[in-house]
């Protein structure tokens, strides 16, 4: 088994704490809302919304997967960090064992925030991943991140 590493940084101009509390710790009921065409729902199988907790993501109608069960590693609400893994679920697509992603929001001094993501793909065997495979990866993040910032800009309130 190998890993394979990418890191990532989206700025936004959303402060820190509010952009963790959405993207991070309303995630599971704001995404699907904002984005239903993606993620069609997020269910908790076991745990608390705490570390170890187990999630089952469903994606929406006509995307290339069905579903991942997702495991939450480590949650820092106080340092914007959080880390998760996908740890069963077709779009592991049979090359990785699993795939572990942490975020981290940092504050700017504009009083905006980037999104730090580093993610790691541990591949089943020799596996490879092509750089369109990631390519495809990051848009959908960096889509998905940006969907929440036009949210929240559009919704000051929330």
């Amino acid at each position: 088994m190998g890993a394979i590493t990418y890191d990532m940084e989206i700025p936004s101009s959303i402060p820190a704490p509010r952009m963790f509390k959405a993207f991070v710790l309303d995630a599971d009921t704001l995404i699907p809302k904002i984005l239903p065409q993606a993620i069609k729902s997020v269910e908790i199988l076991e745990g608390d919304g705490g570390v170890g907790t187990v999630k089952l993501t469903t994606f929406g109608e006509g995307y290339a997967y069905k579903s991942v069960k997702q495991r939450v590693d480590a949650i820092d609400k106080e340092n914007f960090t959080y880390s998760y893994s996908i740890i069963e679920g077709d779009a592991l697509m049979g090359l990785f064992e699993s795939v572990s992603y942490h975020i981290k929001i940092v504050p700017t001094p504009d009083g905006g925030s980037i999104c730090k993501n580093r993610s790691i793909y541990h591949t089943k065997g020799d596996a490879q991943v092509t750089e369109e495979e990631i390519k495809a990866g990051k848009e959908k993040a960096s889509g998905m991140f940006k969907a929440v910032e036009s949210y929240l800009l559009a919704n000051p309130n929330a």
